[in-house]
């Protein structure tokens, strides 16, 4: 069995109720996003950076997991909650947003 794929997913989002907003959809994503009509996200912690000049500007930090590559790779190309999700994220978010994935932690 493959080690599940720990996800970093960081944004800029100035406003602080859309913020709020990000947040409460990722809280409903292990629920709302399904592969064969059942929840495939193995879990999902997001919240807000702490101010700080090492954040660069980042305002929400998410760490989404998943038990495989592959799930992953539907996340971002074929889950419609994800991709309301990244409707919403487009619209508020300014500047670069950062993803970093990982199998192997130490």
């Amino acid at each position: 069995m493959s080690k599940p794929i720990n996800r970093v997913t960081l944004f800029k989002i100035p406003n602080v109720e859309d913020q709020q907003k990000l947040l409460d959809i990722y809280k409903g994503m292990p629920s709302k996003a399904v592969k064969d009509g059942k929840p495939y996200i193995l879990s999902v912690t997001a919240g807000v950076a702490k101010p700080d000049q090492r954040a660069q500007g980042f305002t929400i930090a998410v760490i989404s997991v998943f038990s495989s590559v592959d799930d992953m790779v539907y996340y971002d190309n074929e889950c419609a909650a994800h991709a309301e999700l990244k409707g919403f994220a487009k619209s508020v978010h300014q500047g670069a947003m950062m993803v970093f994935f990982e199998n192997e932690l130490v």
